[in-house]
């Protein structure tokens, strides 16, 4: 309760609520003086507000986020039906999906499958250690999520450093780096990246995400991959010699076990096929674009859950992390205040008066932007304000850029994301230890900054043969037209 507050906590509060309230006001101030109208002064400084939650009051941020939306709606910078639409319910359902059928694989053994595969590799070094984990640390993010690759790659590290008896915050921060890497190949990876695919014109799939960004996180997974075997190679060689010695008295590195994996396999083959295919069978089904995308998930989640028909409820309640979709969607709603003010209009339109259309430069421009602010902040508070304006842009490579560098800033400090959080937590109730705040910035700064600059090139070359926005806009129309005389909807009167 607020009264057990020590008034130290209590004058540390007053002064974070000061700071954000002043920077909100300045926010307010600068875009009156800017001449923006009422709307967008009040839509600006709400969206600030909440950015600043993040910082300062992460425990609140959920509560901030509802005050500012009462702000929104009672000035009129906001709403209903249009809140109603910038909930993206869409997005928080096939959230809802992913991680209720993440709770079935959980408790179905399969990541422990895994992790005993790892065990019993034989004749295991270091660097073989290493490599085996930043590539299962990178595709279990592509595959499932950041924060669940990285909980079970923890619980592998702290296996076997137990075992051999060294210290696992070194592995630990190569496996949170991976993880980051990783959640940018596709958009299950993290929630960004279902909020770019759905949120730009026309939407991305699954398999835009494959063509275009996977193999973008795999030159920057292999570079990092170098760059951490050198810089931790003292570490590895420690851990090589003592696999060798525990290999020589003919011990191994943990408990073997058979642990049932066929159900949870064929489940996670089929959830991936049905949203991998998506946009083929919305084509033959005749189906409006992202359908199975989104209902895919949901079905799969819908099917377990009368299969396991005695732990739905606890699926439900536990494996779905309502605080964190509650958030994301008063957040959502609070970016597109934004949009229905048109500030997301005028700034989009600055970028194009400075940079005109030169992606050269506007792409290592927004890199850094979105590598920056993860870094300190949300990605999805970056993502949700930056994706209009990149957006309204109308470069497909630009979509890119932002992905990445949304998901590899926050490899930059010890707070930049979800899974870095997740992790020192898990050290810390575990060994009773933390990771001193520099101690993570000179690595994870080198490790940032080489990773944006090799996915800046990727990106680079790519885009000679990435499609426009014209050619996916014509995609989707002809998909459109095949849809709507299908179903023998009538094309909207273009003279209304």
């Amino acid at each position: 309760m607020i009264w057990a507050a020590t008034k130290e906590e209590i004058k540390q509060t007053i002064s974070r609520m000061l700071i954000l309230l002043a920077v909100s006001f300045a926010v307010g101030l600068l875009t009156h003086f800017l001449k923006l109208n009422n709307q967008q002064v009040v839509a600006s400084s709400v969206f600030v507000m909440i950015v600043m939650a993040t910082l300062l009051f992460w425990k609140f941020r959920l509560a901030i986020a509802f005050i500012g939306i009462g702000v929104l709606m009672g000035t009129n910078a906001l709403d209903l039906p249009t809140f109603v639409k910038e909930c993206k319910v869409d997005v928080i359902l096939f959230l809802v999906g992913m991680m209720v059928t993440v709770g079935v694989l959980r408790e179905l053994g399969l990541f422990t499958w895994i992790i005993q595969i790892v065990i019993k590799t034989p004749r295991m070094t270091g660097r073989m250690f290493i490599i085996i984990v930043m590539l299962l640390s990178a595709i279990m993010a592509c595959v499932v999520d950041e924060v669940t690759s990285i909980v079970f790659t923890a619980t592998l590290i702290f296996q076997v450093c137990d075992t051999v008896k060294i210290s696992p915050i070194p592995f630990l921060i190569i496996s949170v780096i991976a993880t980051n890497i990783g959640s940018s190949g596709t958009m299950l990876g993290n929630p960004v990246g279902i909020v770019i695919g759905q949120n730009v014109t026309p939407p991305l799939s699954f398999v835009d995400f494959i063509i275009w960004s996977f193999p973008i996180m795999l030159i920057t997974l292999a570079t990092s991959m170098a760059v951490l075997l050198w810089w931790y190679r003292k570490e590895i060689s420690l851990l090589s010699e003592r696999l060798a010695a525990r290999r020589q008295m003919g011990l191994g590195l943990g408990p073997l076990v058979n642990v049932p994996y066929k159900t949870g396999l064929a489940i996670l083959v089929g959830m991936i096929s049905f949203i991998g295919l998506h946009h083929y069978l919305e084509v033959k089904l005749n189906l409006a674009p992202n359908t199975v995308l989104i209902v895919a998930p949901l079905v799969i989640a819908g099917v377990l859950m009368v299969l396991r028909q005695d732990r739905a409820r606890h699926y439900i309640e536990t494996d779905v992390e309502w605080w964190t979709l509650l958030f994301f969607m008063m957040l959502f709603a609070v970016a597109g205040s934004l949009q229905h003010t048109h500030i997301t209009e005028e700034i989009a339109g600055h970028f194009q008066n400075v940079f005109g259309n030169k992606p050269a430069l506007l792409m290592p421009l927004i890199i850094l932007m979105s590598a920056a602010g993860s870094a300190v902040l949300d990605n999805v508070v970056l993502v949700a304000a930056f994706v209009p304006v990149v957006d309204k842009l109308g470069q497909t490579p630009l979509i890119w850029a932002l992905l990445h560098g949304a998901c590899l800033g926050g490899n930059i400090t010890m707070i930049g994301s979800t899974a870095n959080i997740v992790a020192l937590g898990m050290a810390e109730k575990r060994y009773r230890t933390s990771i001193k705040f520099f101690d993570w910035l000179k690595i994870g700064l080198i490790a940032g900054i080489i990773s944006c600059l090799m996915a800046w090139a990727s990106i680079a070359v790519l885009s000679r043969y990435m499609p426009t926005k014209q050619q996916r806009l014509d995609e989707i129309e002809m998909h459109m037209k095949a849809y709507s005389a299908t179903h023998n909807i009538a094309e909207p009167n273009k003279q209304e």
